[in-house]
């Protein structure tokens, strides 16, 4: 009877011994990609070691390469975290607060070129991303956590009568590769901010273009 009764007993134990486990070795991956985003934004991909990464983040070598292959694979983990992080704030705070889609559209980009001056997203999503991971991953990435938003918003603009009907992938593909190339532009210069209020102007412009006219 004692027997069958710590069977449930042992079960019960393992099964916390093993989220306990899964939890800790969550924190460890969470615990690298911030040290590593951190260094990563203070000097750059080239820059920062793995040594270096795991001395600050107080794990072992062996921990680092537990979740992922090396430094690059981290390094993406940074960036879709930089992703992830932007879009969640622009769909929260900018985008819906807007009166009308198209001017969520407009305010979106306002506020993506705005965190384009900030020196850790420039330096992460815009200038090591690509040449770190390549174009095609890069693009693939910031394609899966913004091209969404863009698509979902500029469709709710074409239902409200605010753009005229058309094919809305292709639209929403070009208006998300302009954003993307103002925000290059944004990230590479040093003029004080006057690339930044063009490209702005430029994309409100564009905006305004697709609304109906007569």
């Amino acid at each position: 009877m004692d027997v069958k009764q710590s069977v449930p007993d042992r079960a019960r134990s393992a099964a916390a011994t093993g989220t306990a486990k899964a939890e800790q070795s969550e924190a460890t991956r969470a615990a690298l990609i911030a040290t590593a985003g951190a260094l990563f934004a203070d000097r750059g991909y080239a820059a920062v070691g793995t040594e270096e990464i795991v001395r600050a983040t107080g794990v072992t070598r062996g921990a680092l390469y537990h979740h992922f292959t090396g430094k690059r694979e981290l390094f993406e983990a940074v960036y879709e975290q930089v992703e992830r992080q932007l879009v969640e704030r622009i769909a929260t705070s900018a985008m819906s607060s807007a009166g009308d889609p198209l001017q969520a559209l407009d305010a979106g980009a306002e506020a993506f070129l705005d965190a384009c001056e900030d020196p850790a997203v420039q330096r992460i999503a815009l200038v090591d991303a690509p040449s770190v991971l390549g174009w095609e991953r890069w693009r693939a990435i910031g394609l899966q956590y913004g091209f969404g938003l863009v698509q979902g918003t500029v469709q709710a603009a074409m239902d409200a009568g605010l753009i005229d009907r058309q094919p809305v992938r292709p639209l929403a593909h070009l208006l998300l590769g302009a954003i993307d190339e103002g925000a290059m532009l944004v990230a590479r210069a040093d003029d004080g901010g006057e690339t930044r209020r063009q490209v702005g102007a430029a994309i409100a412009r564009f905006l305004d273009a697709l609304r109906p006219r007569g």
